[in-house]
């Protein structure tokens, strides 16, 4: 297959691209902004027969209207991504989030394209920290940000455009990601680097709300598997049974980093900082096969402090700019 990949130099985004030319046959396009989370280093070292990148914009209708008619299939990460961002610029988020999705869509409808779009599990807001649920494909939306609203958005788009005008597309919804290649301003390469830093790392409030965490190779596989065997017109949620609260991570973190668990500072919350998410993945298990291979949280966030630990000059070049952004806003 030829895949057309928006985002591809992005944390997700990469991370598919790379367990693409491990586990297929397929040729990749990504085509890529290069934002401050877009990455060409992400990138590195694939071979150029296979992978090729193009520097523009998902909401180009031209150039994507080209690209579109090049590809088998489009697989859609790009998006702006980052709450905190979202709650101080929203703009960037609409530009991307949805005019980018319906640009691509519309390609997608001319030319009869597979296309899949990649979504987030914080479209459907929060659950309570006691609350035994977790979110399903009939779970009803209730973004709490500019980001997730944004999302949220795209997501319908997506869902219109299948049902008004046929085309052949799958939605997925997946948990926090981790691994490789993600932007420092994240939370848990923002503390890995912190330690190696030598700096303490930072913890939103009491560090109460859970996340669902699920390493970026497992969705990288999950989406792999929806894109060749998924239903069309179907949304399958993407999840790994990883439930922990933020707390207990940076205590694991600074664990495995050989850090006294308590060498950390709290810091304001961020705004409207949703409470848990949780993923009940059994649709996608059940209907399509598939399983987690990280199954143990805890190696692979060994793993993933060892490539941070071993790629200092991919993630240096944006860390002080980053502090300096949370420093300002007392994060």
């Amino acid at each position: 297959m030829r895949l057309l990949v928006t985002g591809g130099a992005g944390f997700i985004g990469s991370n598919f691209v790379h367990h693409v030319v491990e586990h297929t046959d397929h040729r990749v396009t990504v085509l890529d902004r290069l934002t401050y989370a877009g990455n060409r280093a992400s990138l590195a070292g694939l071979p150029e027969d296979r992978v090729a990148f193009v520097h523009g914009d998902i909401a180009d209708a031209d150039l994507v209207d080209d690209l579109v008619a090049a590809a088998d299939a489009v697989v859609h990460y790009a998006a702006e991504s980052h709450n905190d961002n979202s709650l101080h610029d929203p703009n960037p988020f609409l530009h991307t989030n949805l005019i980018g999705t319906f640009t691509l869509l519309e390609a997608a409808r001319k030319h009869g394209t597979r296309f899949h779009h990649i979504s987030t599990d914080e479209v459907y807001g929060d659950l309570e920290l006691d609350d035994p649920a977790r979110f399903t494909e009939e779970t009803p939306y209730n973004p709490s940000s500019p980001y997730s609203s944004t999302k949220a958005g795209s997501d319908l788009l997506v869902r219109a455009w299948v049902r008004s005008f046929g085309v052949s597309a799958t939605i997925s919804n997946c948990s926090n990601n981790y691994g490789p290649y993600q932007h420092v301003e994240k939370f848990i390469p923002r503390q890995i680097t912190n330690v190696l830093r030598g700096i303490r790392p930072k913890l939103y409030g009491e560090g109460r709300n859970v996340r669902d965490w699920i390493h970026a190779d497992d969705h990288s596989s999950a989406v792999l598997t929806i894109l060749d065997e998924g239903r069309i017109g179907e949304t399958y949620l993407i999840g790994a049974d990883g439930e922990k609260d933020n707390k207990t991570v940076v205590e694991l973190i600074l664990h495995l980093m050989g850090r006294p668990t308590d060498d950390y500072d709290h810091v304001t919350d961020r705004a409207g900082h949703d409470l848990r998410y949780a993923i009940d993945s059994t649709k996608l298990r059940d209907e399509l096969g598939w399983q987690p291979r990280f199954r143990d949280f805890e190696a692979g966030l060994a793993a993933t402090i060892e490539w941070y630990r071993d790629h200092e000059e991919w993630w240096a070049p944006a860390k002080d700019s980053t502090e300096a952004f949370y420093a300002r806003l007392g994060q």
